[in-house]
């Protein structure tokens, strides 16, 4: 998203909006890019999994990139769907910190969310961030049924139903269809 508003300050982003390219299509590039930028710094933590006794399979592998990608893609929308109303550098980044931070805090990244009190957890549910990281959690550690002696806390509920991978799928790649539809939307308002 900064890369948006850089380009906005620095007059080149008139030039990309005027291009015979559609803003979805602009949206689009914007957020594949953001993504896999993403992606690499995300390859680079996994690459010192293996130092950290952590076993990789090829297939685990593949499926965990595949999550990091969703979940990059949808947050890269976000700050996309920022970005098409911020006219300087300072107050977008502003702007995703207060954005970013409490979603990094909540999404149960750093401590369980199986046991928060009801406040906390209706902002840990209402976080999207929080199920592509009970995916990736489930992942790396398996679901709360392969794990018999694990503790319940680390498990993610919604209305009752322990979320699965595929449930947790659904959940980050409806937020991010509805926030890139927004982000067109955004970016039609440009002139």
């Amino acid at each position: 998203g900064v890369g948006i508003v850089w380009d906005r300050e620095f007059g080149f982003f008139r030039e990309v909006l005027v291009a015979p390219v559609s803003r979805g299509a602009i949206v689009l590039g914007k957020s594949l890019g953001g993504a896999t930028i993403a992606m690499l710094q995300g390859i680079l933590l996994l690459i010192f999994a293996p130092l950290m006794g952590v076993d990789l399979s090829p297939l685990l592998l593949v499926q965990l990139l595949l999550l990091m990608f969703l979940l990059a893609w949808a947050l890269g929308g976000l700050g996309i769907l920022v970005a098409a109303r911020m006219k300087s550098i300072e107050a977008f980044h502003v702007i995703m910190q207060m954005l970013i931070m409490p979603l990094i805090f909540l999404s149960g990244i750093f401590f369980p969310v199986g046991n928060l009190p009801p406040w906390l957890n209706a902002l840990v549910k209402i976080n999207p961030a929080t199920y592509g990281v009970d995916s990736i959690r489930q992942l790396m550690l398996g679901t709360p049924e392969a794990m018999p002696g694990a503790p319940p806390l680390i498990s993610l509920t919604l209305f009752g139903h322990a979320m699965s991978i595929c449930d947790n799928v659904i959940v980050v790649g409806g937020f991010g269809l509805i926030i890139m539809g927004l982000a067109i939307w955004a970016f039609s308002l440009q002139d």
